[in-house]
């Protein structure tokens, strides 16, 4: 069965943007894995703008299922990581002013720098995963940095999902099937949500977990946080 990672950073950006505790980073988190989430996924970025380091060693404390911490491995995420110890850390290129992820990594160019990186995460205990594109190439390259996993960045399969379906998931389908082929785990997210996950699950070989964040927090508003974290738990 595929897992359901709820990444909590709009929850964070609600927060920030009045000042205060409400809502509550940190009982979110704990409702999400009360209503059933498998992982609770944070990413924190250098201007806090939403998730904050100290949100980081608040949900380390207390939550009980898998935590994922996203980013880009710069000197102080690096920090941050090794001294949560969390039980996955997904390794991803964007720059500080990113709105949001919006690639994956050139596993390539930057390989020697991936390589080296994924080894002190290794030496801490910490499983890896490499945000990727749907790219049979970056796969096999991201297999030579020792990584665990990786993400495939699904933003191109959710924005032609309602074009052709078969379309936009069959690169996804043969990225799977290489990354299967190189013993790698496979995680995905960007954009997946309620209408468009169950057919990239049932067609994904090997998908071991999903994190979603945007779509369903917003489903949330409609459904309610309980309902709506079963609702995509039965899409998987």
């Amino acid at each position: 069965m595929t897992k359901l990672s709820v990444n909590i950073n709009k929850i964070a950006t609600l927060r920030n943007a009045r000042g205060g505790n409400i809502p509550n980073v940190l009982k979110a988190a704990l409702d999400c894995e009360r209503y059933g989430a498998q992982g609770i996924t944070v990413h924190p970025r250098p201007d806090e703008r939403h998730i904050r380091y100290a949100d980081v060693y608040d949900l380390r404390k207390n939550i009980s299922t898998e935590f994922n911490i996203e980013g880009n491995p710069i000197p102080q995420f690096i920090d941050l990581v090794l001294d949560i110890k969390p039980a996955q850390v997904t390794l991803v290129p964007d720059g500080p002013d990113a709105l949001t992820s919006n690639a994956g990594w050139d596993t390539l160019t930057h390989k020697r720098y991936l390589q080296e990186v994924i080894a002190v995460f290794h030496q801490a205990g910490i499983r890896t995963s490499i945000f990727v594109d749907a790219d049979e190439e970056m796969i096999f390259h991201a297999n030579e940095t020792a990584t665990d996993r990786i993400e495939l960045y699904t933003e191109s399969y959710a924005s032609g999902y309602s074009k052709n379906k078969e379309l936009a998931i069959a690169p996804f389908i043969n990225a799977a099937k290489a990354a299967v082929d190189l013993g790698l785990g496979i995680n995905a997210g960007h954009d997946l949500n309620l209408e468009n996950l169950a057919y990239f699950a049932q067609n994904i070989p090997g998908l071991l977990e999903v994190s979603i964040g945007h779509a369903l927090i917003c489903d949330a508003l409609y459904y309610g946080l309980e309902n709506t974290i079963m609702m995509y738990r039965r899409l998987l």
